[in-house]
């Protein structure tokens, strides 16, 4: 009898995922015996939920709104550049049955730069990151963890910024995003963090021109695949990088601890995906 590994994606809502495409096709290119589904798990359910991964039904999963801080409460152990950015979004059962906690967005984004922009950290002395939210926790370690020099952190709430600057612990400067201006003449990466770039909305006062013509300009939103930022950012000749790598490279190490392959990020699975947006 063939043992069949399960793994899943958890959330409440949870319709909208695009991981059980993701997987299953990744299962289906390597001729695996295995299953992955979404799983709608209300907070009330979760704890019972973890129970079932513990006793052996899962080799493990990905966790999504509203349960990533949840879970560290309910794994055994919780990998520690996942409590710097303060969410889990995979998790692992072990061979003993303990369940392990990590976070991939953070290789997601560097994983989504280094295929769509290669060399893009080499010698880059200045960053900006916009937003100070849940969303750039994950952004500013992959950034301080690839050695960039100094990462400006631009909200409208400066004391946001601050905050998270100190909490993480980097080479960040937080100020305000009338800021920009300031640092774009000497910035060699922008990354949007925000939720700008939904339904058309864009900054104001956010002038591209300023960039030098070699910097990269990437937004983690990606829906609509071309942000009227990245629209922007491409008008002006400047080289750009769209979010939905970022979704695909941070499903690879949750497959390979489950399913023991580590899968590539194809251009016909990026395809599939982007067919669905």
């Amino acid at each position: 009898m063939i043992h069949v590994k399960k793994a899943f994606v958890i959330g409440h809502p949870i319709k909208h995922s695009r991981s059980p495409l993701i997987h299953g096709t990744w299962l289906a290119a390597h001729g695996i015996a295995g299953s992955y589904e979404a799983i709608d798990v209300a907070p009330a359910e979760l704890t019972q939920f973890v129970e079932r991964i513990r006793a052996g039904e899962f080799a493990g999963g990905n966790v999504t709104i509203p349960h990533k801080e949840a879970v560290f409460g309910l794994a055994d152990s919780v990998d520690p550049l996942a409590r710097t950015i303060g969410a889990v979004n995979t998790l692992v059962r072990e061979g003993d049955g303990r369940i392990h906690g990590f976070n991939t967005d953070y290789m997601g984004f560097l994983g989504n730069l280094d295929q769509n922009a290669p060399g893009w950290s080499n010698g880059l002395e200045r960053a900006i990151v916009l937003g100070a939210g849940g969303a750039s926790r994950a952004i500013l370690v992959a950034l301080r963890e690839r050695g960039i020099k100094e990462v400006v952190l631009l909200n409208r709430t400066v004391d946001k910024a601050g905050a998270l600057a100190r909490e993480i612990a980097g080479p960040f400067i937080p100020g305000p995003l009338a800021d920009y201006a300031r640092y774009a003449p000497t910035a060699g990466l922008v990354v949007n963090t925000t939720s700008i770039g939904m339904h058309d909305s864009r900054f104001e006062d956010l002038d591209l021109s300023l960039l030098p013509r070699t910097a990269l300009v990437t937004d983690i939103v990606y829906v609509p695949l071309v942000t009227p930022l990245l629209a922007d950012a491409r008008a002006l000749g400047l080289k750009t990088v769209d979010g939905l790598g970022m979704l695909l490279h941070q499903a690879v190490p949750g497959f390979e601890a489950w399913f023991g392959v580590r899968p590539a990020v194809t251009p016909e699975l990026r395809a599939k995906v982007e067919a669905t947006l």
